[in-house]
């Protein structure tokens, strides 16, 4: 195994170690790109430096310089400080995407609890088990009423912020504003009738058809990497457009297809 390090100059930021890196990785077996000390270090190239020089240069106004003074010992420092990095990255990630999406959390876990014990305090007394008087139906019915009550809660309390949010994303609040201060009393009518257990099929279907229908503003806002708060939580809660959200949209369509088959 070769392991050569080359000094860099011109780096700034982790963008630009993407982009040296990936210039880089194209003509060794493995590439370890730093900005503390601004270095690459290449196993086993297969290129030679005006080579590598012409990469680097290629991805931006970056310089690759080979300094003979660099030793094994500092190679693998390198590459041990460059494997520490890309684990302090990921637990950042971790931590962060937990800190935003806390709220969110608590609600769902909340909302899933409530459904459970629901049932379960429905057959306490009835010598049922506890594993007996939980069925799924009923969990993602109660589940469903909680989250539409829930979320259409927190749209009231801004209906006017609400609405300009969801028409950043949504297709039919985009076009007609309107759609914007009724979606909240939509959720909040499905919410009832899902607690009332009224009209099954009718209320799973104008869920399934609504919530695709939003998922549909959420997808291609999430594809097209646009920069958008989420309005699911009002705007009482500062939760940015992400696969989340996806999922949140889609989980809703799946759980009222669900019910609808097993209904049928």
């Amino acid at each position: 195994m070769s392991v050569t390090t080359y000094l860099l100059t011109g780096l700034h930021c982790q963008a630009c170690v993407r982009r040296v890196s990936q210039a880089l990785s194209v003509h060794a077996r493995e590439v370890q790109v730093t900005l503390s000390p601004m270095q690459a270090v290449l196993t086993d190239a297969h290129a030679p430096l005006p080579q590598l020089q012409a990469a680097v240069r290629s991805s931006g106004k970056y310089e690759l310089l080979f300094d003979e003074n660099l030793d094994q010992k500092q190679h693998i420092g390198v590459i041990e400080s460059a494997q520490s990095a890309t684990k302090s990255i990921v637990t950042e990630q971790q931590t962060s995407f937990l800190q935003t999406y806390r709220p969110l959390l608590l609600i769902i876990a909340y909302i899933l609890a409530g459904s459970l014990l629901i049932q379960i305090g429905q057959h306490t007394g009835h010598g049922m088990s506890t594993a007996a008087s939980i069925s799924v139906h009923e969990t993602m019915r109660y589940f469903m009423a909680g989250f539409f009550l829930t979320f259409s809660f927190f749209k009231l309390l801004d209906i006017a912020a609400f609405a300009k949010a969801y028409a950043g994303y949504d297709l039919l609040a985009a076009r007609w504003q309107g759609w914007g201060y009724l979606y909240p009393f939509v959720e909040l009518t499905l919410g009832l009738a899902y607690l009332a257990n009224f009209s099954p099929q009718f209320t799973n279907w104008a869920t399934l058809i609504i919530m695709g229908f939003s998922a549909i503003g959420v997808i291609r806002a999430v594809t097209s990497k646009q920069t958008i708060q989420c309005a699911c939580l009002g705007t009482i809660f500062k939760l940015p457009m992400s696969t989340v959200t996806i999922v949140e949209d889609v989980g809703m369509v799946v759980m009222a297809a669900a019910m609808l088959i097993t209904q049928s």
